[in-house]
């Protein structure tokens, strides 16, 4: 249901995707209420697997107990080796996005047609340290790409001013493919530095402590859609 209305849409507007990693997981249906009644547009959930980053987050069953409660798409982030094992896995359990990393991949091209076979919209994020024209041979085949502005693997980082000029590169690239790529942005963002961020060429903008650290994290998703 979420993926055929999210497909139809001209995403053009200012996406909000509240980061699951930073909720409280003793009051998980709680939080993700909050988000179902807020202006958020997605969730972002961060799989981590102790090998590609030095984190360990959650697996399958609590994306399927989000996806049971999510009345939004689930914007899947997969920060782990091997991402093509897991594919079909993430399908079943309920995501509607689903982003694996660059230098995770070492067959990128088969992994994201993988990827829209599931009927899933397909995604690449990039490390701060990987320049954007690593993607310029595939940007047609790609939905979304996730620029990471803090390193991977944990929250509540500072963001990297790098940022803004890979987007603007990516942005370039984009427009002269005449590709519909969505430019994501994921790691230290803020009511201060969004629209700086949407200026450069961003269109989606993932938040964690920002968000579920505030007293009022359903003030704080209305401020970042719309300051």
């Amino acid at each position: 249901m979420f993926f055929s209305t999210f497909v139809k849409k001209k995403i053009m507007k200012r996406i909000i995707a509240p980061s699951i990693l930073a909720a409280d997981f003793g009051n998980l249906q709680r939080d993700i209420e909050m988000v179902n009644k807020s202006e958020a547009d997605w969730f972002h959930l961060d799989i981590m697997d102790g090998v590609f980053v030095p984190n360990i987050s959650y697996g399958m069953p609590v994306i399927s107990v989000i996806k049971k409660h999510a009345a939004k798409p689930l914007d899947v982030h997969l920060m782990i080796v091997q991402p093509e094992r897991y594919i079909s896995t993430f399908k079943k359990v309920g995501a509607d996005i689903l982003t694996v990393h660059y230098e995770a991949c070492t067959h990128l091209h088969r992994t994201i047609q993988e990827i829209k076979a599931e009927k899933m919209l397909a995604g690449v994020s990039l490390n701060p340290h990987t320049p954007v024209s690593v993607l310029e041979d595939i940007i047609h085949d790609l939905d979304l790409v996730l620029i990471m502005s803090v390193n991977p693997g944990f929250g509540g980082q500072s963001f990297i001013e790098n940022t803004y000029k890979k987007i603007v590169q990516l942005q370039k690239m984009i427009a002269e493919h005449k590709a519909k790529t969505i430019i994501e942005v994921d790691g230290g963002v803020n009511d201060i530095n969004i629209s700086k961020l949407e200026e450069a060429g961003a269109t989606a903008f993932v938040a964690g402590s920002f968000v579920f650290g505030a007293k009022n994290p359903g003030e704080v998703i209305s401020r970042l859609k719309n300051v």
